[in-house]
């Protein structure tokens, strides 16, 4: 089945991200085909999202008494990448909720303006000792104003 032209998704320009990060292809990313495999796209942006957290919200992943779970992904793919190409991953804040986040995440090449690939990655905050949803810590949420979608 294919998708109807009113639903097809288009890739977003690099200008509607605020954070980046940059991530080097390896040659074992590339699969038979001669491209990134799809599954790699994922570690992308588990890369990219615990890049900005480290990077803007403070976040301590091995001591603090929160901890953010990833409770959903998805990606479309609209071009194909491949070892050597170099990435820049935008991150920014769709959806800022009391204890989650829904990121959105594009994959772009080299220095193209359009995304190869983007998706969204959904963070849910518990409390490390026993696994229950709790408020996003105020360091972080104020880290994730900065990157919201507007």
């Amino acid at each position: 089945m294919t998708a109807s032209p009113d639903t097809r998704k288009t890739p977003d320009h690099r200008d509607d991200y605020l954070f980046f990060h940059p991530i080097d292809t390896r040659w074992m990313d590339n699969d038979v085909y001669g491209h990134v495999n799809n599954v790699n796209y994922y570690s992308f942006f588990d890369t990219a999202v615990a890049a900005f957290l480290i990077e803007k919200g403070r976040l301590d992943f091995l001591n603090d008494p929160t901890v953010a779970l990833v409770i959903e992904t998805s990606c479309t793919y609209f071009a194909s990448i491949a070892f050597p190409d170099r990435l820049s991953v935008g991150v920014r804040a769709a959806k800022i909720g009391k204890s989650s986040v829904r990121y959105e995440v594009a994959v772009f090449k080299n220095e193209e303006a359009t995304a190869c690939a983007q998706g969204y990655f959904v963070h849910v905050y518990v409390e490390r000792a026993n696994q229950r949803p709790t408020e996003i810590p105020e360091r972080v949420r104020s880290a994730l104003e900065k990157i919201r979608k507007t």
